[in-house]
């Protein structure tokens, strides 16, 4: 008899019995007649008997609804968004990460640690866990079951790959410890981690935006309304220029930003730009023809006092389809600015130093289906002119720092990625630090290999041990940058053992996983944990 028919047989029989219980007492007291008083402690007893019965299985029945993992429906290829929250944070970003990516046409399985029984994970191919550690390194209260039953033993998940976001405070000793925790015991089943495992330290708006961009790197809307909006300064675009003419690829810009007059700005190594983006001015003035709306009126705002419509509207999503525009019809100009949402942010890898006087730039346009271009890249690469204004923020990226100077250090990317690689190279070169490997994969050489001048002065002076390069597009290279360590496998063995770190910048679909399974076939899934876990191997990828 299985679990499901029991209970239900059991609860019948409860129900079966009380019912002829309280059957027998109508019939006797639905005669009408004098009940002698023997009867009347029988069917009373009866009845004392069955309300205990009932009550006892009440009793087991919330016990088994609490102690038993929850059914959950969900689509054969659905992504699954966990969570384990004490306060309630934790499922609030989890329920904002589902809702952009089902906005987007992804579907998502939404469930609490609590509610999954360890085998669940087996059924899912990808899985996003957003949980916070309370106390000093403690579960919460909700997952303490999982944590207990599952993680303390073994479940293969050879077929899951994986985020975790991880909820903490730097201020306890025990940082973000339940996250890392789960992150460990995932990657000891056998799952793959789509990025690093990103920890968010008292609520951090930066870490929640990375979070964000993470989520449209697996199929959310890049237009998502940023949860925690950037505080931005102003920089001005002081150069742009075209890297790979006559690429097969998408064009991809080198851009420099510099601070405002008389302010200094300071980054390392990894760190991140967050820029804020603004529409085609052409673009905006075809949205107000539309509605038939004039540009000059004037609206508040409460940071920039009155300013022209078309200018209030520079930095607000614009709707480019024909029910988004009848939805706005007819509205004022104040209405109108309030109902669209910000445009949300975009990262870029910095590939500079404060050294060299500017903030650089790798960017590749993107296009839409329909052909505009993108809002980030459409700004940063063509439609601000020389001399604009460009409101950016950057970000401290800790977990993608330079190495000590006196570590070798290998390089590993592809396409725009090469923005961090460079800017690694450039401290190590400003150190002199002169053992560094680097592994580079795009398209062509011809077109393809960004700042190849710069690379070949650093290998001829000594400072680049040595550089291997992969082109897709090319007969007779290598295809793709992971397939630059086959054939490598003896001496990148020999630079770890030699204390060397790893470091990865680039595309998480394909680049990321194909370098982590050659370093997996190569130094063994123990020894690249090990690495991680000492800060050796490192990946910002996007």
């Amino acid at each position: 008899m299985n679990g499901i028919f029991r209970q239900r047989w059991h609860a019948t029989a409860a129900a079966a019995a009380t019912l002829l219980t309280l059957t027998a007492l109508i019939v006797v007291i639905g005669t009408g007649r004098p009940v002698e008083p023997e009867v009347r402690r029988i069917v009373a007893g009866a009845l004392v008997a069955a309300c205990y019965v009932l009550f006892c299985f009440w009793v087991a029945a919330r016990h088994r609804g609490a102690a038993a993992p929850v059914p959950l429906p969900w689509a054969p290829d659905a992504l699954l968004v966990a969570y384990a929250s004490q306060t309630g944070f934790a499922e609030q970003i989890a329920r904002r990460s589902a809702r952009a990516l089902e906005a987007a046409g992804v579907p998502v399985c939404l469930a609490s640690l609590g509610e999954l029984g360890g085998p669940a994970l087996q059924r899912f191919r990808k899985a996003l866990f957003v949980v916070s550690t309370t106390g000093e390194g403690d579960v919460p209260d909700s997952a303490a079951r999982f944590a207990r039953k599952t993680l303390s033993g073994n479940l293969p998940l050879p077929n899951l790959t994986y985020g975790v976001l991880a909820l903490g405070d730097s201020s306890y000793r025990e940082y973000c410890a339940f996250g890392k925790l789960l992150a460990a015991w995932l990657h000891r089943q056998g799952a793959e981690p789509m990025f690093d495992t990103l920890c968010v330290d008292d609520g951090d708006a930066g870490a929640l935006r990375h979070w964000q961009h993470y989520l449209s790197v697996l199929g959310a809307s890049v237009e998502m309304e940023d949860w925690a909006p950037p505080s931005y300064q102003a920089w001005t675009l002081t150069g742009r220029r075209l890297l790979n003419p006559g690429s097969p690829g998408g064009p991809a810009y080198h851009v420099c930003l510099s601070p405002a007059s008389g302010s200094k700005a300071e980054w390392m190594a990894g760190d991140i730009a967050e820029v804020g983006p603004r529409n085609d001015p052409m673009a905006v003035e075809a949205f107000l023809r539309e509605l038939g709306m004039d540009g000059g009126q004037k609206v508040a705002s409460s940071q920039e006092g009155e300013q022209p419509l078309r200018e209030a509207l520079a930095d607000r999503l614009l709707p480019h389809d024909a029910a988004g525009l009848a939805a706005l019809r007819g509205l004022p100009a104040d209405r109108l600015v309030d109902a669209l949402p910000a445009i949300p942010h975009r990262e870029y890898s910095i590939a500079s130093l404060p050294s060299d006087g500017s903030l650089e730039l790798l960017v590749r346009q993107v296009r839409y289906p329909d052909g505009r271009l993108g809002l980030g890249s459409g700004w940063l690469t063509g439609h601000a002119e020389l001399g604009a204004s460009i409101a950016v923020r950057l970000r401290s990226n800790g977990g993608f720092h330079p190495p000590p100077p006196s570590r070798p250090l290998i390089l590993i990317g592809n396409g725009t990625g090469m923005a961090g690689l460079r800017a690694h190279l450039k401290a190590r070169v400003a150190a002199g630090a002169g053992r560094n490997w680097l592994l580079f994969g795009e398209r062509t050489p011809g077109a393809d290999f960004f700042f190849r001048d710069e690379i070949e002065a650093w290998r001829a002076g000594g400072l680049l041990t040595r550089v291997d390069l992969a082109f897709s597009r090319e007969p007779g290279w290598p295809r793709y940058v992971q397939d630059c360590l086959r054939g490598a496998e003896p001496e990148l063995a020999a630079w770890v053992e030699q204390g060397a770190a790893i470091y990865v910048c680039g595309s998480l679909q394909g680049m990321a996983a194909g370098v982590g399974a050659e370093l997996e076939r190569i130094l063994g899934r123990d020894r690249l944990d090990e690495l991680a876990e000492q800060g050796r191997y490192r990946r910002d990828v996007y």
